[in-house]
């Protein structure tokens, strides 16, 4: 009974610790708490399909940011030559990269799936190497970008103006991970994901198809990403190395947040948003905002392997 009433205490006072800071944010840096909003939302949104693959395959995919960017290119082109636009481009995306994602996973992961971690590791490492040098190899390294006006749409609120497409990122962040844990705690094949995720060996035992999962999934999480690469598209620019710093600050999130934490996930993607944002917003420390970011995760991680010493 005791632990019933902890858990929703934390989360009350995580909240209330949240709204102060935004609101002291407000009237000390309210530019900067827009910004960290927007680019936190990114960082969650990229970060969630990684979490999911690593909470029920139980795999670290270090080629998640050039699945991105290879999203992103696939966008680009579909604009090029057919006129789409990127936000439309989302749905072939989704479907194009479902098949990439389940060939992927039947040719080279589920081959490493009971290979030491190490091993996983290097794989993954070597299809983000393949993944950059052919995009460097068909595009070159210049960066690309579509002209799209609506990205520069911004309002007013009183004597405080701001752009406001980038908002898109945290929406869609709050949206998925809403879907995501609808699929997994209300759908039977969700359920089953959960189930393989926590106790592969017993699931196994009640019927579930072990490799069916973890192909949905892996196919599921690279489709989700490279969707997510066209929405990348749209405010920034696409070249081989775009989608690595993702890989890393999407890895870092999860490990924050802890395994098969999906909330916890878009609540980190949007602290070390507004810690970075706040950062640049001094002048002259702007090279300090990765610096930050890999300092908080670095304190996270200490501070909760003290709790569990002294627990």
């Amino acid at each position: 009974m005791t632990l019933l009433r902890t858990v929703p205490q934390k989360r009350v006072a995580l909240l209330l610790v949240s709204l102060g800071i935004v609101i002291l944010m407000m009237l000390w840096k309210p530019y900067a708490l827009i910004e960290g909003l927007q680019r936190g939302g990114l960082y969650a949104l990229i970060a969630l399909p990684m979490a999911l693959i690593l909470g029920i395959v139980g795999i670290i995919n270090l080629a998640h940011g050039e699945f991105m960017m290879l999203g992103a290119y696939f966008a680009y082109w579909l604009g090029v030559y057919f006129g789409i636009d990127p936000l439309v481009a989302m749905i072939p995306a989704l479907a194009a990269f479902a098949i990439l994602g389940s060939m992927t996973y039947f040719v080279t992961i589920r081959r490493a799936l009971k290979a030491p971690e190490l091993n996983q590791l290097l794989l993954t490492f070597g299809l983000a190497m393949v993944g950059m040098e052919f995009a460097n190899l068909m595009w070159t390294s210049q960066p690309l970008k579509p002209h799209l006006s609506y990205v520069y749409s911004s309002m007013a609120l009183g004597k405080l103006r701001f752009g406001t497409y980038a908002f898109i990122y945290t929406a869609a962040a709050i949206v998925l991970l809403v879907l995501l844990l609808l699929f997994l705690r209300r759908t039977r094949l969700g359920r089953a994901a959960l189930a393989v995720g926590q106790n592969p060996r017993g699931a196994r035992l009640v019927g579930i198809d072990i490799q069916r999962t973890y192909l949905l999934i892996f196919g599921l999480s690279i489709a989700l990403v490279g969707a997510i690469g066209a929405m990348f598209l749209t405010r920034h620019s696409v070249f081989p190395s775009a989608g690595s710093p993702f890989t890393m600050k999407s890895f870092c999130l999860i490990a924050m947040a802890g395994m098969g934490n999906l909330p916890g996930v878009v609540w980190g993607g949007f602290a070390l948003g507004v810690a970075e944002a706040l950062v640049l917003s001094f002048r002259g420390y702007g090279g300090w905002a990765d610096v930050v970011f890999f300092a908080v995760l670095v304190a996270v991680i200490m501070g909760r392997s003290y709790r569990r010493q002294t627990a």
